[in-house]
């Protein structure tokens, strides 16, 4: 070999112990060191609606718990599944999470082609659990949830939600279900793309977020909550249950990433959150807001997200909106 080679060859021995020496020396201090940048938050609704508002108060926390800052990226649309397949796709290092909702990440796969399930995700915790509300405007002729039914014997009423196969979208369906009625479903991208809707009279009533319309009671006639019991933040607004019509759901808004984290990683964003759910200021933020908080670990969060996926599927199933 002569003396050209050797020199190339011995330069490309070095080159290759020195970067896998690097890389080695990157895998364990990304680990060890985690964060050590900021990390990008997919928010897959419109800003300004509660996914949005919520991980707002999150990030005002965020940095002191991680010392890093959280970058927003909006990716909304199709209630919600464009963010949900953004965050599916994206890198699992640990420097991509997202907010994502229950259920629409279990009724989206099961009604729809989509391209991720809800086992594409590892889950950091469901921080908000949020019961859905029939509302009209506050000068709407409609007084209580049984004009709005009678009112559908005379006309088709419009009734907006957000998306289809989400929280809102199902109980909307549950109504019609058990009252008996029929409405036309007009799906909008995001909550406050909702709200603006019903302001501005381009539906007669909306399936709503509580978090939405406890922000600005005064606009809204609040007619009847999705929830077993009177709610502590609307102890005034009747059930829908103690006005006949056993109609109960709820979004839970939970922090993810991309499946195949490194588990302690994920175990230091569990803990992160976790204490920012704890927080007494962030509490009385969330309180301040309307936000209807919650905490669940990931782990117990991923046995609870397999139950409502067989519980969805059922429900799907009787509406005959299984995909085909």
């Amino acid at each position: 070999m002569n003396i050209r080679k050797k020199i190339l060859s011995a330069g490309l021995i070095i080159t290759f112990l020195f970067s896998a020496g690097c890389s080695a020396g990157n895998k364990t201090d990304s680990v060890e060191e985690y964060p050590t940048k900021d990390i990008t938050l997919i928010v897959p609704f419109t800003a300004g609606g509660s996914s949005d508002v919520q991980a707002r108060i999150v990030e005002k926390y965020f940095k002191k718990e991680f010392g890093v800052g959280l970058i927003f990226q909006y990716k909304e649309g199709a209630g919600g599944e464009k963010g949900f397949t953004e965050l599916a796709r994206a890198s699992n290092d640990g420097y991509t999470i997202g907010t994502i909702n229950m259920p629409h990440i279990v009724l989206q796969p099961l009604g729809r082609e989509t391209q991720f399930t809800y086992q594409d995700f590892d889950y950091i915790g469901e921080m908000v659990k949020d019961p859905q509300i029939l509302a009209v405007k506050a000068n709407s002729e409609y007084d209580t949830l049984q004009d709005v039914l009678e009112a559908t014997k005379k006309k088709k009423l419009t009734i907006g939600t957000v998306g289809t196969l989400t929280g809102n979208y199902m109980a909307a369906l549950d109504l019609m279900k058990k009252a008996n009625v029929e409405f036309e479903i007009v799906p909008f991208e995001g909550a406050a793309d909702q709200v603006i809707a019903l302001q501005g009279g381009h539906v007669d009533v909306i399936m709503g977020n509580l978090n939405d319309l406890a922000r600005d009671k005064e606009q809204y006639k609040m007619l009847a909550i999705s929830t077993e019991e009177p709610h502590k933040m609307l102890p005034d607004v009747k059930t829908f249950k103690e006005q006949g019509y056993d109609v109960q759901s709820e979004i839970t808004r939970l922090f993810a990433t991309p499946k195949g984290i490194d588990p302690k990683k994920l175990e230091i964003l569990r803990k992160g959150f976790a204490n920012i759910a704890s927080n007494p200021e962030y509490l009385k933020e969330m309180e301040n807001i309307g936000q209807p908080e919650s905490w669940v670990d990931g782990e117990e969060l991923t046995k609870n997200i397999e139950e409502e996926n067989v519980y969805y599927k059922e429900l799907l199933e009787s509406f005959d909106l299984l995909k085909k």
